[in-house]
């Protein structure tokens, strides 16, 4: 599942321990392992070779550069949300025409700068939208190809934030809405509507409701060929699970098995956009306790970390495995005691964990806070004024600073007296 191991009770990333990853770089400070990040890339692209797909990292679950860039170097694409992670996929050095740019809200600079960096192709969300990428390839004599996302009304078991897949979501369009824009392409010269895009929902750990969204888009794909509308690319999306906890999210293998049959009853050349599922466990947050404060009721242990640096429990509620950075800290089960991992942000929401157990946890002791690969730094924030965490990549025996942390005068960067 991933490089992060025990070696006579220390806690490592591939061969560096995390203690002298703490005492080099400070914490907190997200630790990254390359070839957990690799390894999970090539599980997909073995997966699904028989397709022979553009398989597009999204960047909204990780932009470091480093890490798109050791995804780049392996052939992966870019699937990108903003103007933002535009101006970082260029600079990882990723072929442009392996970059697809999704998103409900793009404006009209973002979409001229993606046309003028000759992009592959637009997920488009909605008609004013497709009419706003029309407009602006007009303007600079350019043809766009563009796909049309649909909203395949399926519910997958997951939370409902990250749900996209239903019809009081905001994302996509209905089917009827989609069969108008194809069969009425014409009125949009400077479009190659060429493609259809779905994206059903995160962290889903069947096969089920992938299964359900693809087979109703090829009966869709087949409709639209046979009326004479040639859809070039199929985006099935990303959202694979991963294991956070008990769950038991299907590999990579298994999901291509479900998938596949399916796909190749269709023309299209098929497009995959996973994110988490590359970078999700290739990744820690390492922490320090800075208090243990007990009380009538429970025990806390205050640790360096909040939810400015992994939002993720306070946000979603999600659960992430917290181990001792020495494993000493297991012991027998009556040895064991609960508590709250908790930072130090003033907000009552600030927890990293709950109800975990260990073996006494002592002031200055290092955890850390597992599968925040994905969804970690990139969703973290300077709340409380706080500055965001430094981030190392380990590979091998090797490592270094990928992005140096975050000071005061950092904090204030940007703001004009």
């Amino acid at each position: 599942m991933h490089d992060f191991k025990y070696k006579d009770n220390e806690l490592y990333c591939e061969s560096v321990a995390i203690r002298q990853l703490a005492e080099k770089y400070g914490t907190p400070l997200y630790v990254y392992s390359r070839k957990t990040l690799v390894d999970h890339y090539k599980k997909i692209r073995d997966a699904f070779k028989s397709l022979r797909p553009l398989i597009c990292f999204s960047m909204k679950a990780n932009s470091n550069i480093t890490l798109c860039k050791a995804l780049v170097k392996e052939g992966s694409g870019l699937d990108i949300v903003s103007g933002g992670e535009l101006y970082i996929a260029l600079k990882t050095g990723v072929a442009t025409k392996k970059i697809v740019y999704a998103s409900v809200g793009k404006t009209e600079k973002e979409i001229e700068t993606a046309i003028r960096h000759h992009i592959f192709l637009f997920n488009v969300e909605s008609l004013p939208e497709l009419e706003m990428i029309d407009k602006v390839a007009a303007r600079l004599g350019r043809r766009q190809a563009v796909a049309i996302r649909i909203n395949p009304d399926v519910r997958p078991k997951t939370h409902k934030y990250i749900t996209t897949g239903r019809k009081e979501n905001k994302f996509g369009v209905d089917m009827e809405t989609a069969r108008g824009i194809f069969m009425n392409r014409a009125r949009f010269p400077h479009l190659n509507i060429c493609g259809i895009h779905i994206h059903i929902g995160s962290q889903i750990v069947d096969a089920q409701p992938f299964v359900k969204a693809i087979e109703t888009i090829s009966v869709f794909i087949n409709e639209l060929e046979r009326k004479g509308v040639n859809i070039r690319w199929f985006n099935i999306g990303g959202g694979l699970g991963i294991i956070y906890s008990n769950e038991r999210p299907q590999t990579a293998e298994e999901y291509a098995k479900a998938v596949v049959p399916i796909l190749k009853k269709v023309k299209a050349g098929v497009i995959l956009e996973p994110g988490r599922f590359i970078a999700g466990n290739s990744g820690i947050l390492l922490t320090r306790v800075v208090y243990v404060k007990e009380t009538a009721t429970k025990n806390f242990a205050v640790v360096d970390a909040g939810m400015n640096d992994l939002t993720r429990p306070s946000l979603y509620g999600a659960y992430h495995d917290v181990l001792p950075v020495r494993s000493a800290s297991y012991g027998s089960s009556s040895e064991l005691r609960s508590y709250d991992i908790v930072g130090p942000i003033c907000e009552s929401g600030d927890f990293l964990a709950k109800g975990r157990k260990f073996i006494d946890l002592k002031q200055g002791e290092f955890l850390a806070v597992m599968s925040t690969g994905a969804y970690g730094f990139s969703m973290s924030s300077n709340y409380n004024a706080r500055p965001r965490p430094a981030e190392v990549m380990v590979d091998g025996k090797h490592h270094k600073l990928i992005r140096r942390r975050e000071t005061y005068r950092d904090l204030v960067r940007t703001e004009l007296p």
